[in-house]
């Protein structure tokens, strides 16, 4: 069987995936351990999963991982370095451009993405394909220059992976590309980039349908245009999706922020309610699709609200996973938390901040929320 996994955009509330990734991690150590303990102690998610792929937050992490980092080691680059990517600038006339200085995390990003003799690293790096095993990586960026979605990846065997090409993809340097796709507009400024001849801007991956990037880490391994081939159906591929929590953007009746209106003070309100609820809806449908193709082994079951009140949940055995045709491309399991209603009014009280990318204060937190999620719901007959 071959194994993707993906992990969504969310900024510092990566924290949470981290949790769920360290328990993952546990989960097949301890697996593998009964094989081979000697190599087992040495294990890391990369000898597990044959495709990493993210976005934003999401992209750091799966390179890392790619990179060959366990993830506890991720987790603690994370907390200690987590406030600083967040760093006002220091002149007041950078601030008209975006919130952040980009000029922390990218020294950061440059710091772990290097080559043992000292060198940046590309996204051609063989330390990111641990040798036979030949890894994959995807880092889901937006070229603003080009108006579209750019899911790259180390597949040689690509269409613009070409080494002859002028502008072959896999000449960008790793850390600038994994800095593009957290470039979130209005916090961090874009990220310039030059292929070939031509420079192009690159923003947040998480602005494209892909913020949460299984569907389409998915679709490149089996479709023939990405040129990766792999067999389809649920016994050949297993996709785990982990997501940075979700709240909901329903507004109650009588709340301002229904008023969507032209007056000057509902502005602001109308462009965030907006954007909330298009960032929702994509992740919402990566999700139902994933559904919809895969089986469906494992996903969060909110408490009388099923992902569709027409369709239910979509997990295998149940009756509303019988497709009327074809068979499933992949097998899928999603983990993530869901706050809705009363609850998320409740959290959000005690932690304004929460849904914030930025809420770095919030970091306490998001771990506690990840441990007692990852606890609760990781099972290793979801992995294997």
């Amino acid at each position: 069987m071959k194994r993707i996994l993906a992990l969504d955009g969310g900024g510092i509330r990566g924290v949470f995936t981290l949790e769920v990734l360290v328990k993952i991690e546990e989960l097949l150590r301890e697996y593998y351990a009964k094989q081979d303990p000697e190599k087992a102690k040495s294990f890391v998610l990369r000898d597990h999963f044959d495709f990493l792929a993210g976005t934003s937050t999401g992209a750091i992490i799966a390179a890392c991982l790619c990179w060959g980092m366990p993830v506890k080691k991720v987790k603690e680059l994370y907390l200690r370095e987590g406030k600083k990517m967040f760093a006002q600038w220091s002149k007041l006339k950078d601030k008209l451009n975006a919130k952040y200085d980009p000029g922390p995390i990218s020294d950061f990003l440059q710091r772990i993405f290097r080559e043992e003799d000292g060198k940046i690293a590309t996204l051609a790096s063989s330390q990111l394909r641990n040798g036979e095993k030949e890894n994959l990586l995807m880092v889901v960026v937006r070229n603003l220059t080009t108006g579209s979605a750019w899911p790259l990846t180390n597949n040689p065997l690509a269409m613009f992976n070409d080494p002859n090409l002028p502008d072959c993809n896999t000449q960008i340097p790793l850390w600038q590309l994994v800095r593009a796709s957290t470039a979130a507009p209005v916090f961090f400024p874009p990220e310039t980039i030059t292929l070939g001849e031509t420079q192009y801007v690159f923003v947040d991956g998480s602005i494209t349908p892909y913020s949460n990037p299984a569907l389409v880490a998915a679709l490149t391994a089996i479709l023939p245009g990405y040129r990766v081939n792999w067999a389809p159906g649920p016994e050949n591929i297993r996709v785990v999706s982990v997501g940075t929590i979700a709240f909901s953007s329903e507004v109650p009746i009588g709340d301002p922020k229904l008023r969507l209106g032209l007056l000057v003070k509902q502005i602001p309100n109308a462009i965030m309610q907006t954007l909330s609820a298009l960032l929702q809806s994509t992740g919402w449908q990566q999700d139902y699709l994933c559904r919809c193709l895969g089986e469906c082994i494992f996903a969060e079951k909110l408490e009388g609200q099923p992902l569709d009140i027409e369709v239910g949940n979509l997990l295998a055995g149940s009756l509303e996973s019988t497709l009327p045709a074809g068979r499933s491309w992949f097998s899928y399991v999603r983990y993530n938390r869901t706050f809705r209603k009363k609850e998320m009014l409740k959290i959000l009280e005690d932690n304004p901040r929460l849904k914030e990318i930025d809420a770095v204060d919030a970091i306490p937190h998001l771990s506690a929320i990840g441990k007692a999620y990852a606890e609760e719901n990781v099972k290793i007959e979801h992995l294997i």
